[in-house]
């Protein structure tokens, strides 16, 4: 077709795709060879100093990234930041040495290889820099499966159709890119279009001259072209694609014949298949990034379906725009390896998994396992683990099975029926290497090996002991992994035991029992077991009398040891229940002195009033206020008042607040006395769906209905505000909104911690505890979260929007929460959350340590500890129970925001066993007889001496 074929039409092709290279061209920035500098007449202006300027600081950027790329070659961010200035200043060379790097290190995005492939495109106008052209389209359509991609490397290589072979190039390229995105619901119909316009290039420049007959050889040419357009059409119609109506009626159009009814049913059928692809497209189509959910119910559906190549591509587009998410990756790769099974496209997978996704240690154990599977040269094989060891994991565990993974491959290379061979010392050499890496390496940089219970030197052990028979070298193992703290446990001696009872002797059974007797401290009782049951088989008299001595008298001991502990932990609970009893004693001494403080103030009042004539009003009003109902608390009375209308009426320090005249009443006080006579309003537990709860509000809120109704207004109908309030009628800081549609409810959860009047304001779903016990509001992660960071040390002025313009210089910050307390008040503490894991990484290896606002402030994983009752903690120190209860419970053992206001120094001599100077121990004024006397008023001189002694 080439050689007979008039090429007319196929140069103006090409001369038109050259004219498009050159203006593309005349765009790129140019550099002056002899200055340096762009090429522009406005560098004689008066204006070139600013431009100087900013190339200067452009230059400084330059250097400091590639300066920062030659510390930490992984930077993602550094990378992008480089090939953006250098495109920039048109630095051709750096730039392509820039892309190179990046391109070694990480798979590029779609963005990146089409600004690469364009510039290059731009420059090549000699053969052979078209072919370095077709190289670079190689590499990136190995990245990944990207239409566009493809489109552009089909259409650029229409621009060397005039070379010899160019057209059946042109065709392989195209073929290629329809196998590999040909079958994309939404963007494959671009690339079968592209080539039908091709073929119909191909077809027109084969026409006869206008007037003239076709030879023989030039009609042979015609008929076998419109076949090649006729196939492409029957081919793409049987595909399910959007548009497909308009490709029918496109091919009616086209064809002289009528369509075979072979191609119609294909089309119908496809047809029908597009309508089953259309609401997943869709769902894909509307929703947000990442659309990890939208992809996954696609993929499910393939599956189903079972068509290889369409779970491919499903896989592929759904790593193209997550390919961040190790667990895709892994998933993807599980199905290549154990349906596809082709080594180019399985081991193309594993590659790309682990340059986008380093950090994780799972997808390089897979891929050395792919590797070895697919029998590749053990050179790349070690040349891959080595690049393992460096790609950075964040956990010192992860470095541990990475090297099981390896030794693991290079035990299954040996041949044990040779007494020695290179692949046996090589396996020796690694392990050897393996535990030092472990104890040098990692415990550098994790504060831990990773591996406590040593269980690579234990397989070491067991290679040695089964499958070379060099039982010496196996116990030099053994005794090294019990002196790193191992001996302690019974279930290592009995690892040991059960090597030596398979591949020893006895007498090193029984030696490493009784040892193991001597030092075992978790089960002793089970490991005394073991030894009498082997003296009682193989053993003499003289060795049963020994092992039942020993072993009698290690339990005697361990007996001996466990009765003194539980009578020590009884002890202290002892204690703590006397402390407890002199501490309730104590606060119910106090609050009946407070009482009765109050009745003399409240007589002095009366006395006062009754003098000035007004007693009446005032005297009934008071007598109410005593006979009110009140909430019993811990430790009280049945006719005390609560705590903390106590503290209200009789303010912080036992002294009533001045009264005021009827007239110059304070208008919360009025609205309070308003509210006593409410009824009550029981909460309606089927309205939980419509309603919320709202706490943490301030107590001085006047009119908390009308504020919360404003707030909540937005969300929708508010139904009804239920403010929660006292028995004196003061407004307890929670209420109840219930809304008209369970919508509005669940938009109005949005307005959780919106700060009202100085404090966060919580919002919660309505729950009924009772009926579901396990419900937890905490909506913050307990786990280990790789993406996320904990940084602490931060000034209490630290704003989100500060912390925010640091972070984002190592990564992209999804979302920052500063800690508050209740009040919300900053406590120098905050969570930041990264895009994926490796960019957390870098922000930890940069972050941490540095100075901010004369702060040096701590960046680690975010790896909350696990939350503990107050059942769960060690026993108090003797002496130190009331500090740790104060500590817990706070100064009246309730929540930890009422604060105390007696100072730590008087708080440590409330302890009620007190030493005297001569030794004697006093009994404390809660466990004496004798009422308590009146405490002594002290001078400020007497406080500073006080002070000084402590």
């Amino acid at each position: 077709a080439e050689s007979g074929a008039p090429r007319a039409g196929l140069h103006k092709m090409a001369a038109a795709a050259a004219e498009a290279a050159a203006e593309e061209q005349k765009r790129l920035p140019q550099r002056d060879p002899e200055s340096g500098g762009d090429s522009d007449d406005e560098g004689d202006s008066d204006s070139s100093g600013d431009g100087e300027d900013e190339e200067k600081e452009n230059e400084a950027e330059i250097q400091r990234l590639e300066e920062q790329l030659s510390i930490n070659a992984f930077d993602y961010n550094c990378h992008l930041d480089l090939i953006k200035l250098l495109r920039q200043e048109g630095e051709l060379v750096k730039l392509r040495r820039a892309r190179q790097k990046m391109s070694e290190l990480f798979p590029l995005t779609e963005e990146i290889w089409l600004d690469w492939l364009k510039d290059e495109i731009k420059m090549a106008s000699e053969i052979s820099e078209r072919e370095k052209v077709y190289e670079l389209f190689e590499r990136a359509v190995k990245d990944y499966i990207c239409p566009e991609i493809w489109l552009e490397y089909a259409q650029y290589s229409i621009g060397g159709i005039g070379q010899e072979g160019g057209i059946e190039r042109v065709r392989a390229i195209f073929e290629r890119a329809l196998t590999a995105v040909g079958l994309h619901v939404t963007k494959g119909t671009a690339l079968w279009e592209a080539y039908r316009e091709f073929e119909n290039a191909i077809l027109e420049t084969a026409q006869p001259a206008p007037g003239s007959v076709p030879a023989p050889e030039q009609q042979q040419v015609l008929c076998s072209q419109l076949d090649k357009i006729h196939t492409l059409f029957r081919r793409q119609l049987g595909i399910p694609l959007l548009d497909m109506e308009a490709s029918y009626a496109e091919y009616e159009e086209w064809s002289e014949e009528p369509i075979p009814e072979a191609t119609i049913k294909n089309y119908k059928k496809a047809l029908q298949q597009l309508e089953k692809y259309k609401p997943y497209e869709e769902a894909l189509l509307g929703a947000e990034t990442p659309k990890l959910a939208e992809y996954q119910a696609y993929i499910d559906f393939e599956m189903k379906a079972g068509d290889p190549a369409r779970i491919q591509l499903i896989y592929e587009r759904a790593l193209a725009e997550n390919c961040l998410v190790p667990d895709l990756w892994a998933r993807y790769n599980h199905y290549l390896d154990r349906q596809l099974k082709v080594k180019e496209l399985v081991l193309s997978a594993h590659d790309r998994a682990v340059r986008n996704c380093p950090w994780t240690v799972g997808l390089w154990i897979r891929y050395l396992l792919a590797m070895e599977r697919h029998r590749v040269e053990h050179s790349s094989i070690s040349e891959m683990f080595e690049k393992a060891l460096n790609a950075g994991f964040i956990q010192a565990t992860d470095y541990v099975e990475i090297w099981q993974a390896y030794l693991d491959y290079l035990r299954r290379r040996v041949d044990f029926t040779q007494d020695s061979s290179k692949e046996l010392e090589e396996l020796r050499s690694a392990f050897a290497r393996a535990v030092e890496y472990l104890k040098q390496e990692v415990e550098e940089r994790f504060s831990e090996s990773g591996d406590p219970s040593c269980t690579i030197m234990q397989n070491w052990a067991r290679v040695e002991a089964r499958l070379c028979n060099n039982m010496q070298k196996a116990r030099e193992l053994w005794d090294n992994i019990m002196t790193k703290g191992n001996a302690k446990y019974a279930n290592m001696w009995l690892e040991y035991y059960n090597l030596e009872r398979a591949h020893g002797d006895t007498q090193h059974c029984r030696k490493a029992l009784h040892r193991a007797v001597q030092c075992t401290s978790d089960y002793p009782e089970h490991v005394c077991e073991v030894l009498l049951t082997l003296e009682r088989i193989e053993g003499t008299l003289e060795d049963w009398d020994a092992a039942v001595q020993k072993t009698e008298n290690r339990l005697a001991r361990v007996n001996e040891q466990r009765a003194k502990a539980a009578e020590k932990e009884a002890a202290l609970a002892k204690q703590e229940e006397e402390k407890a009893e002199q501490r309730k004693q104590a606060r119910a001494e106090k609050k009946a002195s407070k009482k009765a403080k109050r009745a003399r103030t409240g007589d002095k009042r009366k006395a006062e009033e009754e003098d000035e004539g007004e007693w009446g009003q005032e005297e009934d009003l008071y007598f109410h206020y005593l006979e009110l109902p009140s909430k019993r608390h811990r430790g009280e009375g049945d006719g005390e008042l609560p705590e903390e209308d106590m503290e209200v009426e009789t303010g912080l320090f036992g002294r009533s607040a001045p009264e005021k005249a009827d007239g110059a009443a304070n208008p919360k006080e009025k609205a309070s006395a308003s509210r006593k006579d409410m009824p009550k309003v029981l909460h309606d537990s089927s309205k939980d769906k419509v309603t919320v709860f709202v706490s943490n509000l301030s107590y001085s809120m006047a009119e908390p209905e009308a504020k919360l109704r404003e707030l909540f207004g937005g969300c929708g109908e508010v139904a009804e505000i239920r403010p929660v309030f006292s028995n004196k009628g003061t407004f307890r800081g929670y209420c109840y909104v219930q809304f008209q549609e369970e919508e509005s409810a669940l938009r109005a959860l949005a307005l959780d911690r919106t700060a009202v009047e100085g404090r966060p304001m919580f919002v919660s779903p309505c729950v009924d505890k009772n009926k579901n016990p396990d419900f937890k509001v905490f909506r913050y992660s307990t786990t280990l979260e790789k993406h996320k960071l904990f940084i602490s040390g931060l000034p209490f002025s630290c704003t989100k929007e500060e912390l925010e313009e640091l972070c984002k210089a190592h990564g992209n910050v999804k979302d920052i929460r500063l800690v508050t307390n209740r009040a919300g008040k900053p406590k120098g503490l905050a969570y930041v959350e990264y895009e994926n894991e490796a960019q957390a990484s870098q922000a930890v290896l940069k972050m941490d340590g540095l100075t901010v606002k004369d702060h040096v402030i701590k960046v680690m994983i975010s790896n909350p500890p696990l939350r503990r009752g107050p059942e769960a903690g060690r026993a108090p120190q003797a002496g130190r129970a009331p500090l740790a209860s104060r500590h817990l419970f706070g100064a009246r053992g309730k929540g930890r925001t009422q604060l105390s206001m007696m100072p730590r120094a008087l708080q440590r001599q409330s302890n009620p066993v007190a030493k005297a100077e001569n030794g004697m121990v006093q009994n404390s004024p809660a466990t004496s007889s004798e009422p308590p006397a009146e405490p002594k008023k002290m001078s400020n001189a007497d406080f500073a001496k006080m002070l000084l002694k402590k």
